[in-house]
């Protein structure tokens, strides 16, 4: 038996974090499937009961996928409650290329990476600059708080 996996993110606003994933992974918004304009247009189509779908819901992607088909689709779920603690899991972003990368590169790199994430709306938490170690990473929070680090 196949099995695929997502990546299910609950949220507050999920166009805001379609946006701002999307740039960070360098996903695209999933297209509503088999020729339906939108999300919504779907759902209704397969029966989903309309009480289901408030107004907005499916009107724009709610999930990003990874153009080239190798990473998860990644589901961004809306709901009432407001993120309330620290993630249990969290996204490692690996753009500095290894410990077989020199440590200057490997942190120009993610510098590059933290400033064009911030520019779309994350939030510095902390460096982890450890040159005795060989380690440079920076913790990240998306635009509703979730943790993430740029490695």
């Amino acid at each position: 038996m196949e099995m695929t996996l997502q990546l299910t993110i609950d949220c507050s606003d999920p166009r805001r974090l379609v946006a701002f994933w999307s740039e960070a992974l360098g996903y695209i918004p999933e297209p509503p499937p088999g020729g339906h304009t939108t999300w919504r247009e779907y759902w209704a189509a397969m029966g989903v009961p309309e009480e289901e779908l408030p107004a907005g819901t499916g009107d724009t992607p709610e999930s990003i996928v990874d153009p080239a088909g190798q990473g998860p689709r990644v589901w961004f779920q809306q709901v009432p409650e407001p993120k309330a603690a620290k993630n249990r899991i969290h996204l490692d972003l690996k753009v500095g290329g290894g410990r077989d990368v020199p440590l200057a590169v490997r942190t120009q790199r993610v510098t590059a990476t933290v400033e064009r994430l911030v520019e779309a709306g994350a939030r510095v938490l902390r460096v982890m600059d450890e040159p005795d170690m060989g380690h440079y990473a920076v913790l990240m929070q998306d635009p509703e708080g979730n943790e993430f680090d740029v490695v």
